[in-house]
């Protein structure tokens, strides 16, 4: 079994996903991951990754299939033993003029942003290793600011929720959206909960490692990259794939803290205040 550090990388084969993983074979000390839904997708960037003189390594990996996570989680556990950074970075956005129902925007959205990253966390924490590294690519979008309703800011921002809790409150947005009155609960576009509900799993991730496996040392924390130039937003955002990689990577391999919401510019934000400018 090789001894060597680990990064790994979900959605890494286009956009900012892909800027990481380069970033990250530009500066880390060890294998490096790509991991993609599609696997022609995915050994395309590697090989493009190639080219350009680094060495990324491919898995095929769809978070929202447990088979699919597993395999991986397995592969891993074998040929390395263990994890040193994890970025949680795969999503999907439906745009402002999808035609798709709202209900089912909803409910692919949260399948993937939120219950897609808290399976892999279920299935990859097992095997992190002391003083691991964990970024879940949140957004802008992921401040607790975008929830309109005082109840569900109440509950979202509660030091004590728990993943069950935030579970059925997710849940719940689905089956209102599904119903035609997720605005008037006091929610907002799926994506924008999806993202809330990340940051806010990535709270109750950090206060879980600190209370029940203090001694590992485990940072978990939320960032939001920038408005970036990507296929997730129809190419509108300013930033290249390589700017918004740049706060990513500082979590990944220099920031000392735990538990954060972090802007693009590596600053750390409220996450219950004011939110800063969008870029």
């Amino acid at each position: 079994m090789s001894t060597q550090k680990v990064a790994v990388v979900t959605g890494g084969n286009k956009g900012i996903g892909y800027a990481i993983v380069k970033g990250l074979c530009e500066k880390f000390k060890g294998a490096v991951y790509l991991t993609a839904r599609d696997v022609g997708r995915g050994e395309a960037a590697v090989k493009k990754l190639k080219e350009l003189g680094f060495n990324p390594l491919f898995h095929q990996l769809d978070i929202t299939d447990q088979s699919s996570v597993d395999k991986f989680k397995e592969y891993i556990k074998s040929n390395h033993g263990g994890i040193d950074i994890l970025v949680n970075n795969a999503a999907i956005a439906y745009l402002g003029n999808a035609t798709i129902p709202e209900g089912q925007q909803a409910e692919e959205t949260i399948k993937v942003n939120y219950f897609g990253t808290l399976r892999v966390s279920e299935a990859l924490f097992p095997l992190l290793r002391n003083n691991a590294k964990v970024v879940n690519i949140s957004s802008s979008a992921g401040h607790l600011s975008m929830i309109s309703s005082a109840d569900l800011k109440a509950k979202l921002g509660d030091s004590n929720l728990t993943i069950p809790d935030l579970n059925n409150l997710m849940e719940k947005f689905v089956k209102d959206a599904k119903e035609g009155k997720a605005k008037s609960e006091g929610w907002r576009h799926a994506y924008f909960v999806s993202k809330v509900g990340l940051s806010a799993l990535t709270f109750i991730q950090q206060r879980l490692f600190d209370k029940e496996q203090p001694n590992r040392n485990i940072a978990v924390n939320a960032v939001h990259p920038g408005y970036i130039n990507t296929d997730l937003n129809n190419h509108q955002g300013p930033l290249t794939i390589e700017e918004g990689a740049k706060a990513p990577l500082y979590l990944a391999l220099t920031a000392d803290f735990k538990g954060k919401y972090v802007w693009h510019d590596c600053k750390i934000v409220d996450w219950y205040g004011t939110i800063p400018s969008l870029y």
